[in-house]
């Protein structure tokens, strides 16, 4: 069900994993943003349309089984994924040591997604949309982000229960 909410909703932690559950992880804070990127990266790397994703705080994200591997991309940003199923899990990105990238999917119950923001539209498949609030035709400019964490964080999606 999507309920507006404040902070104290989002109903912590959350647990995820990879498609074979020989990776899991925990989630003890609520994400800074959902997004959907339709870049030609995120298109191969989901075999889909585009990648959706939630930023979570990097003091709000553990591993609690298995240990994920780096595929993808091996350079400063680095695709973590399990080495069994290959299921692409989560995304460090280089310079940015607050958040990690999560794909969404990889929650236990993660019906509740709505993308406030998209990237790269000047990569999308022409038929792909989505209902994001606000949308760029590349990745905004880094002073951008804290605009949209705090949009996002007003309009309160509470997450899964």
């Amino acid at each position: 069900m999507n309920t507006l909410c404040d902070e104290t909703d989002w109903k912590l932690p959350w647990d995820g994993g990879c498609r074979c559950g020989q990776v899991r992880f925990r989630i003890f804070a609520p994400p800074l943003l959902a997004a959907a990127c339709h870049c030609r990266g995120c298109q191969t790397m989901t075999a889909s349309a585009f990648s959706l994703s939630i930023g979570v705080p990097v003091e709000g994200f553990e591993i609690i089984d298995g240990e994920p591997v780096i595929g993808g991309l091996h350079g400063p940003d680095r695709h973590y994924f399990c080495a069994w199923c290959k299921s692409w899990m989560f995304t460090r990105p280089d310079g940015i040591d607050v958040f990690v990238n999560l794909r969404v999917t990889m929650l236990d119950d993660h019906d509740w997604f709505i993308p406030f923001a998209e990237f790269w539209t000047s990569e999308k498949l022409f038929w792909a949309s989505t209902s994001a609030v606000h949308s760029y035709e590349t990745v905004p400019p880094i002073e951008a982000f804290a605009t949209l964490v705090e949009q996002y964080a007003a309009r309160g999606i509470c997450g899964p229960g």
